[in-house]
């Protein structure tokens, strides 16, 4: 049968439908666009943000609308915590965020029912609880068609419980993939022919906890690099208490680590800091981002903002920004504060949604100040870019990325999956252009 997916959301659920579309061909099925005819669609869905929940529920509500023959199964954070608004929308199929394997079978149950009437078609369900999950859930890992790039997901889950947030109650406690396991899959990558491998999760920061073997997550990248040598390792969002002399001193010698590191930030005030029931402060945070600009050359550090969380004040959003600029961004993506239904800040006396997104519009001119101020010190320097397709937004140029994520264009053809050395000659404040060395 042909399937369809559309995916939401962050790398985790990217990971999550390449190892569902990897499973469907080797059942034998074909996958295809979704915006093509098939005979079932699943949407992978999010719901780390209002908007969020409502891009899931709009997709739903289409495919049902404009494939009225196919099963619509629905899977994903927004059907484990919105199950009942999934069955209402008509889902086929629902499942959350656990037994992928198990969805897809109930799918293909589905599929052979498909004769019968949509309104006379009895739902399959399969949402767990997520806080009764004790085990990884083993996915392959891989890429999603075409891509250079491998996810290898390393955790699932999270045991923060921010108070702004709904993952935890998405996706349960914390869960590492052995580290056995996570080299033995980062060693096929590198002979499926990956170039990169990006190490993702719920919060990989906590990877190892559940294992009671001592283990941290500097441990886990060494084991990976090791076993799969000469792929490039590039590091999901990190808590920034990871980032200490110890693990700089250790990842600084590893030679295929990509000089990227996302620490998740959220505000720059130390009082919003503690609403949030964030784990640590500005002046902790800030010494993570000295840390790294003392072992590694020009690394990218980059960070996530949320504006406007309630009870935040004019004075302590403009310590955010001035903490932001202070740590001097590579790139810093801006969110006005979303509510989250059933989490202690949606309780909270709320701001104006006008001031939460006034505030995230200047928050995001400070970001791409900062952002131009970074590719601006790239220039001159040689990077060994990987490339990953043609730019659809310039004819003749294919685009690729630096070790430390920033894009880069160059004026040349066919360099699909190569890593190639780059001179960077220019920039628009948003990507880096660049010529290959002479005699690549």
């Amino acid at each position: 049968m042909k399937i369809a997916i559309y995916t939401l959301g962050c790398k985790v659920n990217q990971y999550e439908t390449q190892a569902m579309e990897q499973e469907l061909r080797a059942r034998g099925h074909e996958t295809v666009p979704f915006s093509d005819e098939a005979d079932a669609y699943i949407i992978n869905t999010c719901s780390v943000t209002a908007a969020s929940d409502q891009k899931s529920r709009q997709v739903i509500h289409r495919v049902r609308r404009e494939r009225p023959g196919a099963i619509v199964a629905v899977c994903g954070c927004w059907s484990q915590t919105h199950a009942a608004e999934a069955h209402a929308l008509g889902a086929d199929v629902l499942a959350g965020t656990g037994d992928r394997m198990g969805f897809l079978g109930l799918l293909e149950q589905a599929v052979q029912k498909q004769g019968i009437s949509a309104e006379h078609r009895t739902p399959l369900e399969a949402v767990d609880r997520p806080f009764e999950r004790r085990r990884f859930e083993w996915l392959p890992a891989g890429g999603l068609e075409g891509r250079t790039r491998a996810l290898l997901k390393v955790e699932d889950g999270c045991s923060n419980f921010c108070s702004y947030c709904i993952i935890p109650y998405a996706r349960g406690p914390v869960r590492s993939l052995p580290m056995g396991e996570a080299a033995v899959q980062a060693a096929g990558l590198k002979d499926q022919g990956y170039q990169e491998i990006v190490l993702t999760g719920i919060e990989i920061s906590s990877w190892g906890r559940d294992l009671n073997q001592g283990l941290t997550l500097i441990d886990l990248v060494e084991a990976i690099s090791a076993a799969a040598p000469g792929v490039r390792l590039r590091l999901g969002s990190l808590e920034p208490r990871t980032i200490t002399e110890e693990f700089c001193q250790r990842a600084a010698i590893l030679p295929d680590l990509c000089p990227q590191f996302h620490l998740s930030l959220q505000s720059g005030c130390d009082a919003t800091l503690k609403r949030m029931r964030r784990r640590y402060d500005t002046a902790r945070y800030f010494r993570s981002v000295e840390l790294l600009n003392e072992t590694f050359h020009h690394p990218a550090v980059t960070a996530d903002v949320i504006t406007g969380f309630p009870g935040e004040t004019e004075e302590e959003f403009q310590q955010t920004l001035d903490f932001i600029q202070k740590c001097g961004f590579a790139r810093m993506h801006v969110f006005p504060y979303s509510e989250r239904p059933g989490t202690p800040a949606a309780e909270m006396e709320q701001l104006p949604k006008a001031v939460r997104a006034e505030r995230a519009h200047r928050a995001a001119e400070i970001a791409a100040s900062m952002r131009r101020t970074y590719l601006e010190a790239c220039l001159g320097q040689t990077y060994n870019v990987l490339f990953e397709q043609p730019d659809g937004r310039r004819d003749g140029f294919f685009l690729g990325h630096a070790p430390n994520y920033a894009e880069v264009l160059v004026k040349e053809e066919g360099l699909h999956n190569r890593v190639l050395p780059v001179n960077i000659t220019g920039t628009d404040g948003e990507v880096l252009f660049g010529e290959l060395e002479e005699g690549t």
